[in-house]
């Protein structure tokens, strides 16, 4: 399990983690969004053991990760900045990497040749983004990490080498049980296959569910009202956005769908219905609250 208890970090003066607080149950994959700026990056260098915390308490299987080599060893990270020596080819990071994890499997390291078709002593750095990134996976699948942390995971790959990765990814975490946490703005991508999401904002978690509890909680509805006037909402109902196309109104309102649905249907409305909300709205939604608002913009 990966806790952050607490943690605090500060550059000159400025928190870029207040009081974050974040759990990774074992065998889950965490989507950490959020908007830029927001904190999300350096709770990642935080978790690898990169930063360490001003107050507070960053823990991997109940230990500190911060020069804690036993601890670092179970995780392998892929930054939207990947690392790699000036000079040295794909094989050549293979050695690094073999040498830092104990658990480096090299026969998959052969047969992943098939899956990412680089050549394995091309230089790296002569390679375009995309296939910079497949070599990024290609070595940190190999590390047969127990925690698995990513940053902007895929970009700049191609569809057929995305669902490729991700089906890769997946397969590790169905048969080793590995625990995945992903910073990514993809928020349709990450809803496909997080199962935990945190959204963070200025610095802090705002609000961290499992995925399902998070899409009971939040729900829009639809209403067209049989009344000339639209029926005053009652105050106590938590809608966090309202809009209207001629007689049909949208509501986003938090709370339960059945429960929702029974207090609207007090007004008669000649149609009543409550729809899905995807990620990316409960996102919007949820910081438009945290004073991140979309505005609308009139050209």
């Amino acid at each position: 399990m990966l806790e952050v208890k607490n943690a605090v970090k500060t550059f000159d003066g400025f928190a870029a983690l207040d009081g974050v607080d974040v759990t990774v149950p074992d065998g889950a994959v965490y989507g950490l969004v959020g908007p830029n700026g927001a904190g999300k990056s350096t709770l990642i260098r935080c978790l690898t053991g990169i930063y360490r915390q001003d107050s507070g308490e960053v823990l991997v299987e109940g230990e500190p990760v911060y020069e804690n080599p036993g601890k670092k060893a179970l995780i392998a990270a892929i930054p939207d900045d990947w690392f790699y020596f000036p000079s040295a080819t794909i094989r050549d990071m293979m050695r690094f990497y073999r040498g830092m994890y104990p658990a480096f499997d090299t026969d998959r390291y052969e047969r992943f040749k098939e899956v990412f078709p680089i050549p394995e002593k091309a230089v790296i750095r002569r390679l375009s983004k995309g296939m910079q990134k497949q070599a990024a996976f290609w070595l940190t699948m190999c590390c047969r990490p127990r925690y698995l942390i990513l940053d902007e995971p895929v970009d700049g790959l191609d569809p057929v080498m995305r669902r490729q990765v991700w089906s890769l990814m997946m397969a590790d975490v169905d048969e080793y049980n590995t625990t995945v946490l992903v910073s990514s703005h993809n928020l349709r991508e990450l809803e496909d296959v997080c199962d935990h999401v945190g959204i963070m904002n200025q610095g802090k978690v705002l609000i961290q569910r499992s995925l399902s509890d998070l899409q009971q909680n939040i729900v829009k509805m639809q209403a067209v009202w049989s009344a000339e006037e639209t029926p005053q909402l009652p105050a106590d109902l938590p809608v966090l956005h309202t809009s209207h196309v001629g007689r049909v109104y949208t509501y986003i309102i938090r709370g339960s769908s059945e429960d929702i649905t029974n207090r609207l249907s007090v007004y008669s409305p000649l149609m009543l219905e409550a729809l899905p909300l995807s990620l990316e709205e409960i996102f919007i939604y949820e910081l438009g609250g945290a004073q991140y608002a979309v505005k609308e913009i009139v050209l």
